[in-house]
Parts: structure tokens; C-alpha cells; sequence
């Protein structure tokens, strides 16, 4: 499908923005100068402007500019969805800032689907044993049990943040599993996750779950220290 003019020049204002060629609280050019700009009309400008309000990036002013928002104070779900479309490599603060997230989200989720599905939740595990021992096998088994476990949480919200991530999580897992010794960490924590669910333990595999998340954090900022743990 063709991608629409609004939305490649919406996408060209974005990298504008994040590549810090149009600062934060600046005004836009006017419509007029932005069709000229891009050899578009107006509507097809507005239109990008409107697309760009809705997804955090500016802040519209009736018979004036826009302004542009300070997008990491001002920003939504969608302007997080925008960055990481326009990113060809899966910048490695975006991976810190996600495996943070993850130690609020993940065992949430997890305590509701264990709560309410466990024998579903265990048969999410059968995969587990034939999983090969490289990076893109990590990740898309890890990806997969994710969402499939948020799907099993009577909470609909927390399959939808996932999904807003899809493309970059799994770009994410597979950089974060290039490391074998996060591949052997992760191993291991699936054992012992899946032998507290069969005894039907849930406080110690929610308890597990969240120190998992943190321990995925610890060795991501070794990896980027270069191996210091400080």
C-alpha cells in the first residue's frame, strides 16, 4: 500500500524533531511555508499537523503555528510508537528504558493470568523445549510468551501497550539475547518459573518473575559498561 503524503511528511517532521533540527517549544513553519516546503497543499500539511498533534509531537494554536512539544514531558503512547519507527537501530537507552518498564509491568500481568489461567499460562511453556540456542529463537519465544500471557490477564490494556511495541520489542530481545550469558540467565529463569507454576507456588514465581526483570536490567547496563557492573 502506498504510504500517504501527509504521513511521509509527518514522519519528516518527526525526524526533524528528534534529530534536534526544530527545538523543543519552537514554533513550526506556518502551513503556507510548510506546502512549499514539501510541494503539497495545504489540507495534505494540515492534515500531517493534525497527525502529529494527536500523536504528542506539537500542540496546535488557532491562527498560528504550532508549538513543538518537549516530547519526553508532553508526549503519549504513540510518540514513544513514532521514535522507534523512525530509529533504524533500536537505540540502546530505549532498550534500558524498556527493561525498566517491564519490572512494573510483567509480573502484574503475570500474578493475573497465573490467578486466573494457570494451566493455559504453563501450556505456553511447551515451546520451551525445543528451543534453539540463539538470539532470534530467545527472542521470539520471549516475545511471544509476553504477549500471550497479557492476553491471559483479564486486563485488555496491558496486551495493547505490547502491541504498540510489537516491531521493537522484538528488534529489542533480539539485541538484548545476542549476549549467551543473557540467553543462560533467561534459561534458567524459565525452569524455575515453570517448576513454581507446576506447584501451583504463585507467590514465589511472582516473586521470581519481578527479580528476572531487574536482573535483565543489571546485565543490559553491564553489557553497555563494557562489562562493569557499576
Amino acid at each position: 500500500m502506498k504510504e500517504r503524503s501527509s504521513d511521509i511528511i509527518a514522519g519528516k517532521l518527526i525526524q526533524s524533531i528528534i534529530g534536534g533540527h526544530i527545538k523543543f517549544h519552537e514554533p513550526l513553519p506556518s502551513e503556507r511555508e510548510l506546502a512549499t516546503r514539501f510541494q503539497v497543499g495545504r489540507p495534505t500539511i494540515r492534515e500531517a499537523l493534525q497527525r502529529l498533534e494527536r500523536d504528542g509531537w506539537i500542540t496546535g494554536r488557532k491562527g498560528m503555528p504550532a508549538v513543538v512539544n518537549d516530547y519526553w514531558k508532553q508526549g503519549n503512547l504513540m510518540t514513544i510508537v513514532n521514535i522507534l519507527e523512525h530509529q533504524e537501530e533500536v537505540p540502546d537507552e530505549f532498550i534500558h528504558y524498556m527493561l525498566e518498564l517491564r519490572i512494573s509491568l510483567t509480573p502484574t500481568y503475570f500474578r493475573d493470568a497465573l490467578h486466573h489461567q494457570r494451566l493455559k499460562v504453563l501450556s505456553l511453556f511447551v515451546p520451551l523445549e525445543e528451543l534453539q540456542d540463539d538470539a532470534r529463537s530467545y527472542a521470539d519465544f520471549d516475545w511471544q510468551l509476553q504477549k500471550n500471557v497479557a492476553k491471559l490477564s483479564p486486563n485488555p490494556v496491558y496486551l495493547l501497550i505490547l502491541n504498540s511495541f510489537n516491531d521493537f520489542c522484538g528488534r529489542m530481545a533480539e539485541k538484548y539475547f545476542s549476549d549467551p550469558d543473557h540467553r543462560m540467565a533467561t534459561r534458567d529463569y524459565y525452569n524455575k518459573l515453570l517448576d513454581f507454576i507446576l506447584k501451583g507456588d504463585m507467590e514465589k514465581a511472582e516473586y521470581l518473575i519481578k527479580e528476572m526483570m531487574g536482573t535483565s536490567l543489571r546485565l543490559w547496563k553491564q553489557k553497555m559498561n563494557g562489562g562493569d557492573g557499576g
